[in-house]
């Protein structure tokens, strides 16, 4: 069996999709839920689909102890998670760590680009096109192997909350997807 566990500090809308997907797996299941956010929606709808949560802090993730809690663990699963991985933890799940971004890396990546800041920063720019990233993590923000993109493009009245609309359609369509394939092709 492969345990991926999901770090999230949002509402956990791809957390759950994620989840739901691997409930039945074969080979492939979640065995919890990280959080930063004592106050994050994801908390919530994993008790409903009584899955672990572990809530931690700062500072936790980023000593070397907190692998602790990641034993067992074969690939960790960025969804909406805010804070950078720290480096201990990148060489430890070396090319283990997937992320989606909503956006075209290498366009509107970086730190403080997520969620609706990446959207406004689309249109802002006027760009004709956006989509999903899923890649792999590696020291720096947004910049791991790309393993999958996915377009979309933009209408003329574009809004911040149509295009997130749109952008969250793709990640859900595709980000368990990916992350099976992924895993299955190391496994074979």
């Amino acid at each position: 069996m492969v345990n991926l566990v999901i770090f999230a500090s949002g509402s956990g809308t791809n957390a759950e999709n994620i989840i739901k997907y691997f409930e039945k797996h074969p080979t492939i299941r979640v065995k919890g839920v990280f959080t930063n956010n004592p106050d994050a929606g994801v908390i919530e709808r994993c008790k409903k689909l009584k899955v672990p949560v572990k809530v931690f802090t700062k500072n936790e993730l980023e000593s070397p102890g907190f692998l602790s809690n990641l034993k067992d663990v074969d690939f960790i699963i960025l969804a909406g998670f805010l804070l950078k991985i720290p480096e201990y933890l990148v060489q430890h799940f070396h090319r283990r760590i997937l992320n989606i971004h909503p956006a075209l890396l290498p366009k509107f990546g970086g730190k403080g680009m997520y969620g609706r800041h990446v959207h406004n920063a689309v249109i802002e720019k006027k760009e004709t096109h956006s989509g999903i990233t899923i890649h792999l993590v590696n020291e720096e923000y947004d910049q791991g192997d790309i393993l999958f993109q996915k377009s979309i493009q933009l209408d003329k009245n574009e809004t911040v909350e149509s295009l997130e609309n749109k952008i969250h359609q793709l990640e859900y369509k595709y980000y368990p997807r990916i992350i099976e394939e992924f895993i299955t092709s190391l496994h074979e």
